[in-house]
């Protein structure tokens, strides 16, 4: 679920680019970055349990 959120923001990110609207491309990434993070922490606390 996180990933997949993490996927569609970076894919609109990425479209938002491409269409010339850098704001919002930031605020895309900055989203997908932080969804990335807390995928990557989860699986690690889901790992060790």
């Amino acid at each position: 679920m996180v990933l997949e959120l993490a996927v569609a923001f970076g894919v609109l990110a990425i479209v938002a680019a491409l269409v010339g609207q850098q704001g919002i491309a930031g605020i895309s990434m900055q989203i997908a970055k932080w969804l990335i993070v807390a995928f990557v922490v989860l699986a690690i606390v889901s790992f060790f349990l």
